[in-house]
């Protein structure tokens, strides 16, 4: 199965090869391409896809370079932008990143022999001939304004080149140089099997999954992945068990059965848009290969409820390319062993933890999302960051928004690792307004010319400090278990509370308008931010209304009565409370409405502040209803 001869095999045309004559030249020497995709963005972070043939697009090759292809508002999620009566898009190639060629396994060309592959072109969505539209375009926008302002800051401010190490002058600066990357974790089994959530959960106490051993087709699946997407040029570095999962089980058939495991894979940094499309790659791939096993995967935040839930960290980093070649670490201090950072690091830093409230919108977006972000296995609940004892003892909190990620032996490995976005999150809008958020905090760092020391005094200041830029009322700096070592009131005062849903993340878009600028300012103007936000209202209240209503109703009916003559009084009592709290979830009387028929009705009349509140009582509820449902079976002789 997968047997493949990567050797023959095209796997991407890089940006330096994206000349006519070079395209022509490897799309002729590779006829198991047959097809060519302009992958456009939207806002959402959804990409197209269609199929264009191979010599339709060579012979019209000058052409669909400068002008890509056309599409209409239908076909794309840009709401309050491509509307039905001015709905003209087109996809322009984006010729500064890679293009891959995403192959179809079960398509094999009968000439060559090799599957059929199709030529991923990641494009930038343009509305109306003129006006970039999109994730990927608003990410485009923010990395060329980053770069711009950040090296203006520095000629402005030249006093913070005698706090960086490696360079003398800010005249040595040939380029700035952002570098990203994320880490995908993911679940995979095999299909109609169902989870048994207290064995999961008991799996993970016991750490009887985490980097232990592959088996079976998941180990013959991973190993193909890495090797295929390494293929790809990317740079594969690791897959590895993560720590949700149970143990499989072979049949008698030899086959193993029964497999609900969580894996990750790594790969290397690059520039914050190749960054972005290589995720897009890899996930592809990852859902490919796991099929041709008999595997089902799932990206959700959090497949199960109770158990790890798959996060996507994201590394943030920026460095200068000096005009002797040299490549520098901007957030790093003269003196790896006396300071943390240089002040570009601290200000970056201190930008994204101010601004947060304004970039979470972008990165939890979903109610999957939120169902992780709860105190518990290395999910952040509270804006706050973690640097370590001493510069020589680098923090690993685990419990943070956002550590610094440094080693004293490695300087050029200095970055942020932000841990709230998950496999959802719309990684062009995250990298977007990561790096606004940091490009803002940079900017009021150097402009009252901190040192590295009295930035970090800012970063480490106690509640009800004044501070230059950071809130007066807020604590920024933890290097405690922010799970175990606060009650959650403490967390609440020190580090703000957070949201609970989609409708309470959105809502920060007007409680906090200072730092929706900050992170959307000259990348993002009023239509594009009212376009997000209309999107991601309508994913929520459609998704509440249309799966999660019906779901929950689903897990009520699941609860129902098994016992029979030989029950006890403890048995009987567990019953009617069961069915009690059945009642008030989801059976509808004369007198009172069921919560589900209450949120049902919030949600027509858009009356979403009502059923933001009923859908965190809903969950609650049917929680507590599952797990007293549990306790009442476990009683039970069946």
């Amino acid at each position: 199965m997968l047997e493949l001869r990567t050797d023959k095999m095209l796997f991407n045309i890089p940006y330096d090869k994206h000349d006519n004559e070079s395209i022509m030249e490897i799309l002729k020497a590779h006829p198991e391409v047959h097809f060519v995709s302009f992958a456009g963005v939207d806002i959402g972070g959804n990409d197209t896809d269609e199929r264009i043939p191979i010599n339709l697009f060579l012979d019209d090759l000058s052409e669909m370079l400068v002008h890509g292809v056309q599409t209409d508002g239908s076909s794309v999620n840009l709401p309050k932008i491509a509307d039905l009566n001015n709905a003209k898009v087109d996809m322009i190639p984006d010729m500064d990143v890679n293009w891959y060629v995403d192959y179809n396994f079960n398509n094999v060309d009968v000439f060559t022999g090799l599957p059929v592959g199709t030529l991923r072109i990641p494009s930038i969505l343009v509305h109306n001939e003129k006006r970039p539209v999109g994730a990927r375009a608003i990410l485009k926008d923010s990395l060329i304004k980053f770069k711009a302002d950040i090296l203006e800051e520095i000629k402005k401010h030249p006093y913070v080149i005698e706090h960086i190490g490696g360079i003398d002058s800010v005249d040595d600066i040939e380029e700035i140089l952002l570098t990203s990357a994320t880490e995908l974790e993911f679940w995979v089994r095999t299909p109609d099997d169902k989870a048994d959530r207290e064995e999961l959960s008991t799996s993970q106490e016991l750490k009887e999954q985490y980097w232990k051993r592959t088996y079976g087709p998941v180990r013959t699946a991973l190993e193909k992945t890495i090797e295929i997407l390494d293929c790809y040029g990317i740079g594969m570095e690791m897959g590895h068990k993560e720590v949700g999962g149970v143990k499989s089980k072979l049949t008698s058939t030899g086959r193993m059965d029964h497999i609900m495991e969580q894996l990750e894979i790594d790969w290397k940094y690059s520039s914050p848009m190749q960054a972005a499309d290589n995720e897009k790659l890899v996930k592809y791939i990852v859902r490919d290969v796991f099929n041709e096993f008999g595997l089902n995967t799932t990206f959700k935040a959090k497949p199960v409820e109770g158990v790890a839930g798959s996060g996507e960290h994201t590394h943030l980093g920026v460095c200068a390319r000096l005009k002797d070649g040299k490549i520098i670490n901007l957030f790093n201090p003269k003196d790896m062993t006396e300071d943390f950072m240089s002040p570009i690091g601290y200000g970056a830093l201190m930008g994204i933890l101010k601004n947060y409230e304004a970039m979470n919108p972008f990165i939890s977006s979903s109610t999957n999302s939120f169902k992780r972000l709860k105190p518990g296995y290395e999910a952040p609940i509270c804006i706050v960051t973690s640097l370590g004892i001493s510069p020589k003892e680098p923090s690993r909190n685990r419990t943070i928004l956002i550590g610094l990620v440094r080693d004293t032996n490695n300087p050029k490995a200095t970055r942020f690792e932000l841990r709230s976005p998950n496999p959802k999150s719309n990684t062009y809008l995250v990298l977007a307004t990561g790096y606004m958020a940091m490009l803002n905090g940079i900017k009021a760092a150097l402009e009252v010319e901190k040192t590295p020391k009295e930035l970090e005094a800012s970063i480490s200041k106690k509640s009800g400090e004044e501070d230059f830029y950071l809130e007066k009322e807020r604590e920024y700096r933890s290097e405690k278990n922010v799970f175990e070592d606060y009650t959650e009131e403490e967390r609440a005062q020190l580090f703000g509370i957070p949201p609970r849903t989609v409708w309470e993340n959105l809502k920060n878009f007007d409680l906090y308008p200072e730092k929706v600028a900050a992170v959307t300012d000259g990348i993002m103007d009023e239509q594009k931010l009212d376009s997000y936000r209309t999107y991601i209202l309508n994913e929520w209240a459609t998704e509440y209304h249309f799966r999660n209503i019906p779901n929950a109703m689903d897990d009520v009916k699941d609860c129902a009565k098994v016992h029979g003559t030989d029950a006890t009084d403890f048995d009987e009592a567990s019953w009617y409370e069961i069915n009690t709290m059945r009642y008030t979830i989801a059976k509808d009387s004369m007198r009172d409405k069921s919560l589900l028929t209450r949120a049902r009705e919030a949600l027509d009349a858009k009356d979403y502040d009502l059923a933001s509140e009923l859908q965190i009582e809903i969950q609650t509820r049917v929680e507590e209803l599952k797990k007293k449902y549990s306790a009442y079976k476990r009683n039970l002789f069946l």
